[in-house]
């Protein structure tokens, strides 16, 4: 059980660090913390699922509160749950895209805001620990709810005047395969699927868009295809990846630069969150519209609530996802691809050609190294680059004129990750290799 209470959700291999005793004191705990019902559960495909599901809602129940039982759900749609028909909050049952031997729980309270370690976790994982609860004055009931429709309709508000373009679509054997057919059978595209069929085993390939070997079938088949656009969906269906009609994928942040320009569009002046391992073309192309860009830290937990607190319309990260305000400021690979279908409809061109004028800078993409004490390295790195213009955000990131890097840790790892950008090849390379003289050799892939 020790260290699987994460800095945004709890997440463990099965039954070694989570089994169905720990997901019951979970579910004691989360009863507690929230004080109120009745709660929203819902679960992916994974095979422990139902158990851990399971054991999850007894906890709730024991605890007095009832449960919305909702079934088989993307993360985003219980998200969509608990915000939509007003419950106190809720949990999702998965380990997002991480392998088949891994479960764990999002939760969130009212309108979907996200518990993390600093506002809920801890405390659930105190609680789990002394397993000391309150006597309940009665057990609570269970109920269900099928809310794919109201979800469906949701999900096609964010649709403006879609045209008929042919997409690949993986849904890697993950919740996408079960939330989008309803969804695109409401669209006027042309939709070649690859594993559509929820399997918790994933035959296929692990449901991570952000390796490249998991997107292999996926660019081949665009190309095979002449598809306008593939696009690549996670185990949960929360972060999105995309690749255009070429077959070359498009870094997440630049996807997240044309949806934050066409939102200005709509919006002007508007904040527009992004992480600090975003491109500077982020920066620039948000102000270039009239925004204002604000730097927040990697985590769903806190883009979220400075997206509340800013009352910015959107917000994104590198690793894929991207948050909407008027969906409770939840991420959603769904409505984040139904943003892209709208900018390829309303501007007539290809996905390379309206991504290319973003693609003017040079980047390593994120790179581990193996450092046993991270804050210890973390200060180092600031101190040998003290000459930069520094931000203390996440990690450290340092800028200068030609060249640009962020360190951080990792949450759950002896790892610290670096990602730099270049204005050149060379530049880029020039100070990788200042950089990496300090962090060491980098893990191998």
């Amino acid at each position: 059980m020790a260290g699987i209470f994460k800095a945004y959700d709890i997440r463990g291999i099965v039954p070694e660090e989570l089994d169905r005793r720990t997901a019951y004191l979970v579910g004691r705990a989360l009863g507690v913390f929230l004080g109120a019902g009745p709660l929203v559960v819902s679960r992916d495909m994974r095979l422990s699922g139902p158990e851990i599901a399971g054991a999850l809602i007894e906890g709730i129940t024991d605890s007095g509160r009832d449960v919305v039982d909702a079934g088989l759900l993307s993360t985003p749609a219980n998200y969509f749950t608990i915000g939509h028909y007003g419950y106190p909050g809720g949990a999702q049952v998965t380990a997002s895209h991480n392998p088949k031997q891994y479960n764990g729980f999002k939760m969130s309270r009212e309108q979907a805001i996200p518990l993390s370690y600093e506002t809920g976790i801890a405390e659930i994982e105190r609680m789990v620990t002394e397993n000391r609860f309150p006597p309940a004055a009665r057990k609570g009931k269970v109920g269900q709810r099928d809310v794919q429709p109201d979800y469906t309709e949701h999900v096609l508000s964010f649709a403006h005047d879609i045209k008929p373009l042919k997409l690949v679509i993986d849904a890697g054997n993950g919740m996408a395969g079960k939330m989008l057919p309803p969804i695109l059978g409401k669209l006027p595209c042309e939709v070649v699927e690859l594993y559509f069929e929820p399997d918790g085993t994933f035959p296929n390939h692990d449901a991570n868009p952000l390796k490249d070997e998991n997107l292999e079938e996926l660019r081949r088949t665009v190309v095979k295809e002449q598809a306008d656009l593939g696009i690549a969906f996670d185990g949960d269906a929360d972060r999105v990846g995309f690749v255009d009609e070429t077959g070359t994928v498009i870094p997440n942040d630049l996807a997240g630069a044309l949806i934050a320009r066409q939102v200005l569009s709509e919006e002007t002046g508007a904040t527009i969150i992004y992480d600090p391992r975003s491109s500077w073309a982020v920066k620039e192309e948000i102000t270039a519209a009239g925004g204002t860009p604000h730097v927040e830290r990697v985590g769903h937990a806190y883009m979220k609530a400075t997206m509340r607190k800013l009352g910015a319309p959107f917000g994104l990260e590198l690793s894929g996802h991207f948050y909407f305000r008027d969906n409770f400021c939840a991420d959603s690979g769904v409505i984040a691809m139904i943003a892209v279908l709208n900018l390829l409809s309303r501007d007539g061109v290809s996905m390379s050609a309206l991504i290319k004028p973003l693609k003017r800078y040079h980047s390593t993409g994120e790179i581990n190294f193996e450092v046993q004490d991270k804050d210890a390295k973390i200060e180092e790195v600031s101190t040998k680059f003290s000459d930069g213009r520094q931000s203390r955000v996440d990690g450290v990131t340092v800028e200068y004129d030609n060249w640009w890097f962020n360190v951080r840790k990792s949450n759950t790892e002896p790892l610290l990750r670096l990602l730099l950008e270049g204005r050149t090849l060379d530049q880029m390379k020039e100070g990788y290799a200042r950089v990496q003289a300090v962090l060491g050799e980098p893990e191998k892939p």
